[in-house]
């Protein structure tokens, strides 16, 4: 796939993506997420607590995959590193940007509301590097 192509697919439908960080003693850590891009960045969000959160903070670096689960299984792998930003005002439209493309626009503000309060981060997967291929299968 080419990176327009890869960028069509990472936005298509409602696939989570697994983020991949680094934890404090060295090793990995997945965790699935909800995603949207903003522009060339990869955004979610996750709480400062969590082990993806103190991991980010700590050492920003990050990849993430997307695949489809029904064939002919394409996915793409991105690898960057991140900002995160503590900011409500930045925040809450974006979170209700990531409520509606996974729980639907009837649902988007209560949830965007619920996710976009003190506590949470809004963090930005800059990618340094897209590999993705599709249909594996084929």
């Amino acid at each position: 796939m080419s990176d327009a192509e890869a960028r069509a697919f990472l936005a298509e439908g409602r696939r989570t993506g697994k983020v991949a960080t680094t934890r404090a003693d060295g090793r990995p850590h997945v965790a699935p997420i909800w995603f949207v891009l903003d522009g060339e960045d990869i955004v979610f969000m996750t709480n400062s607590q969590t082990v993806k959160g103190r991991s980010l903070r700590r050492d920003p670096r990050a990849a993430l995959v997307v695949d489809s689960e029904q064939p002919p299984f394409d996915f793409a792998m991105v690898e960057g590193t991140v900002s995160i930003s503590e900011d409500l005002e930045e925040m809450l439209p974006l979170s209700i940007e990531i409520a509606r493309r996974y729980m639907g626009d009837e649902q988007a503000e209560a949830y965007g509301r619920r996710n976009a309060v003190a506590g949470e981060l809004l963090i930005r997967l800059h990618p340094e590097k897209i590999i993705a291929i599709g249909a594996v299968a084929a």
